[in-house]
């Protein structure tokens, strides 16, 4: 792509390192953005940029936060007792959307996958079976993603809990109206809400 200005190609190039934007696309964003008001221009800077240094992980959970416990964990009305495992901080949004569930989170940030150099020392496992250890907790539901992969995790995260001496835990998971290998991501909130209601006693979901 041949452009008449560097500074115009630098932006590109800019745009174009994020996921899913193509060169094209780079090119009109950058494009829209030279026709838009300088303060306006400015302002997207700063957000992205304060986004950037100032954003938090809350110290519980691990999903984003502006301070150190994030606004969900700090919730009384909330379920305290009640911990959904996701993979991701999408999965929390997703999930959220819904409107039909009413605990905690606790984000791993990845499933185990040896195959791409994931284990269980890379998650944020430890300090789940940490808060399970030290905090009432009644349930963990299971809301990874229905892969192989996501199966291996919840396993290991049963046998992990378990092992600790946690034994009155409830173990559930999200019911499989999310189909095998889709993500959470990606199904509609329709779909994403019964599997939260519905969710299935995790013995049932192995012996499947």
């Amino acid at each position: 792509m041949s452009l008449p200005s560097t500074l115009l190609e630098q932006a590109v190039q800019a745009f174009s390192q994020l996921p899913g934007i193509g060169k094209k696309t780079a090119l009109r964003l950058v494009l829209h953005l030279l026709k838009q008001d300088p303060k306006q221009v400015e302002f997207l800077v700063e957000s992205v940029k304060k986004m950037r240094t100032e954003i938090k992980f809350c110290r519980r959970c691990h999903n984003i936060s502006d301070g150190d416990v994030c606004s969900i964990c700090s919730n009384s009305s909330r379920k305290q007792e009640c911990i959904c495992v996701v993979e991701s901080i999408r999965d929390v949004i997703a999930i959220e959307s819904t409107s039909q569930y009413n605990g905690t989170y606790h984000v791993l940030g990845g499933v185990i996958s040896p195959l791409d150099g994931v284990g269980p020392d890379q998650l944020q496992i430890d300090s789940l079976i940490d808060r399970v250890q030290k905090e009432y907790t009644e349930e963990i539901i299971f809301a990874l993603n229905p892969t192989i992969q996501g199966d291996t995790t919840i396993y290991y995260l049963q046998k992990k809990l378990t092992a600790s001496g946690e034994k009155s835990l409830r173990f559930t998971t999200i019911a499989r109206g999310i189909a095998f290998g889709g993500e959470l991501e990606y199904a509609d909130e329709m779909t994403l809400a019964r599997s939260i209601q519905n969710r299935l006693p995790i013995e049932k979901y192995i012996s499947k």
